[in-house]
């Protein structure tokens, strides 16, 4: 009965809402969020950028065409977004990374989350006391924002690197860190809100049984992401060639999961994090399909989370202090991050494009800074809670308009951009001319693949015994293409003994049905070669000319070289 009491109102309140309306302001978080994204796509800033601007101009701090109700409404959308990222940081959480990365990852952690915290508690302790004189209120601010400042937000940075296609240590690093410094934060808070507590007589709970609040919050998640994992991979084992339904119980997982994490006050992140853990190292032939399937699900979700964390913000609030505060805090933190991930990777020997770039890829902060900053404001909501909320709002528009695009920097910096893709990936990017064999293009006029109607059947067999192709384009005196020549017509021919010698390519050739350009992308190649059931295709120019031949084979062996050259180069880097 008393989660009834407490779900009613809110269901009540949402169902005061006009709900056409609700609907009409989806469409236009979506199609507004999309086009903010693909501008600043456009302008080489990562998309999430684009998100955040469009989710401040339509929200509390512009047009305000989104209320604090509707907000209050779609606040599930968030809960559910952060439980996909989850998730899907879970499954880069394999067994052999953790042996392999293991111990840089709990060095680099441990730095990278308490130096800012003591560089953050000192400075605004030092600052704030100047110009309030008053030693407990300062010493208070300093420490909850230290602890706040160790926090690092995972959906950004993960939405950059998805973006951008990385692999490597860096991208291993940083996936490491954001999925685990969470846990950093809720402890040094729970630290640092007992001290600040005592200091200013609030009278709150004891740091013994904060840490006992902590210890059910973070076991609890995971007992509970592991456990769901264990049945989604049960749901999942006789359906592994139904991606409708694997995306149905992958999802109806996960959100049972999230939706048992409010009920029960736990942490949805740490829990399909933990979920994501499960079925990537104790389930691994049943992800082969979950994870591309839920990471094919997120965008729209991603594009209204992002929306409405901008439209949530409130930048006009913010007072001279609490804005000398902010800035204080956004350079403390910075510093702090940056000097813990560079002593973190030094002293645990990290591979040097982690050392230099880490920093870059650990500024974003939002769920739990913002959820830390709401504890905040009700453990002290008579003293130092509201300022602090204020500054944590502040800081948060500001570095998640910043962080992205330094997570991006790094990224590229490292080399690691575009090293994280499947062989659909370069069909979806390459066309005909990008392909290669030897040191010849197949769709140059030069190419052994392209003979004259006079050539001999004799010099055909001998281009056939020096050259790779299997398939030949021929063409007239002019050029033009007139027919395509295979290994079966040459085999036909040959058995032709008498007349053999005599034979030219126009004799043994065939009419041409199909032809692509050099611009063709792979993906319609690949489609045509389904389709018409044939292994190679003539390529022409726009004129008509005869220009080359696009032979499965080929496409097949570029397309398997690159790949393996991405994975060597990724692992080259550390």
């Amino acid at each position: 009965m008393n989660i009834f009491a407490e779900v009613l109102p809110e269901f009540m309140h949402f169902s005061a809402l006009e709900t056409t309306n609700l609907i009409l302001l989806l469409g236009l978080i979506m199609l507004l969020g999309a086009m903010g994204g693909r501008l600043f796509q456009k302008l080489r800033i990562p998309q999430v950028v684009g998100y955040i601007v469009i989710g401040v101009i339509i929200g509390q701090s512009g047009l305000q065409l989104l209320s604090s109700d509707v907000i209050t409404a779609l606040e599930p959308l968030s809960s559910v977004a952060l439980t996909l990222i989850g998730f899907l940081i879970g499954a880069e959480l394999k067994i052999s990374v953790i042996k392999k990365y293991g111990r840089q990852f709990v060095g680099i952690l441990l730095f990278e989350a308490i130096v800012p915290f003591f560089v953050v508690s000192i400075l605004v302790t030092i600052v704030s006391f100047l110009v309030t004189k008053d030693l407990h209120t300062s010493l208070s601010i300093a420490l909850v924002l230290g602890a706040i400042s160790s926090a690092t937000a995972p959906a950004a940075t993960t939405d950059v690197l998805k973006e951008n296609r990385t692999r490597g240590p860096l991208t291993v690093t940083v996936l490491g860190i954001v999925a685990m410094d969470d846990a950093v934060a809720l402890i040094l808070y729970a630290v640092a809100s007992s001290v600040a507590g005592v200091l200013l007589g609030s009278g709150g709970e004891s740091f013994g049984k904060q840490l006992l609040g902590l210890l059910y919050e973070v076991g609890g998640s995971m007992i509970l992401g592991s456990l769901a994992g264990l049945l989604l991979s049960r749901f999942i084992r006789n359906v592994m060639t139904d991606e409708g339904r694997i995306l149905s119980f992958s999802l109806g997982a996960l959100l049972l999961s999230t939706g048992l994490c409010n009920l029960l006050g736990l942490d949805n992140i740490l829990s399909a994090m933990s979920l994501g853990f499960f079925m990537v190292n104790f389930a691994p032939v049943k992800t082969r399909g979950t994870f591309s399937l839920v990471e094919k699900f997120t965008p729209p979700i991603y594009v209204m989370f992002f929306v409405l964390v901008g439209a949530k913000l409130n930048i006009w609030s913010v007072t001279t202090f609490v804005g000398i505060l902010a800035l204080l805090y956004i350079i403390c933190r910075t510093l702090g991050k940056a000097l813990g991930a560079r002593l973190g990777s030094r002293l645990t020997k990290a591979p040097e494009t982690v050392r230099k770039y880490l920093p870059f890829c650990l500024l974003s902060q939002a769920g739990v800074a913002i959820g830390l900053s709401i504890a905040a404001g009700q453990d002290f909501a008579n003293s130092i809670g509201p300022t602090i909320m204020l500054i944590i709002t502040a800081t948060t528009f500001v570095v998640q308009l910043v962080g992205p695009i330094c997570v991006k920097y790094g990224i590229e910096k490292a080399g690691e951009c575009g090293l994280d893709i499947t062989e659909e990936d370069l069909m979806k990017n390459s066309r005909v001319s990008d392909i290669t064999w030897g040191n010849n293009k197949i769709c140059r006029t030069s190419s052994p693949a392209v003979v004259q109607e006079t050539e001999t059947l004799h010099n055909i067999i001998d281009s056939f015994s020096r050259n790779e192709n299997l398939n030949y384009a021929v063409k007239n005196k002019n050029g033009e293409l007139t027919g395509v020549i295979t290994l079966e017509h040459l085999k036909e021919a040959l058995l032709v003994t008498d007349l053999s010698e005599s034979l030219m390519a126009f004799d043994i050739m065939e009419p041409v049905t199909i032809t692509c350009l050099p611009e063709t992308p792979l993906t319609e190649i690949y489609k045509l070669f389904t389709e018409r059931d044939i292994e190679a295709i003539p390529i022409i120019d726009k004129q008509g000319l005869a220009y080359g031949i696009a032979e499965k084979n080929t496409i097949d062996h570029y397309l398997h070289t690159k790949i393996i050259e991405l994975h060597r180069k990724a692992a080259e880097l550390g």
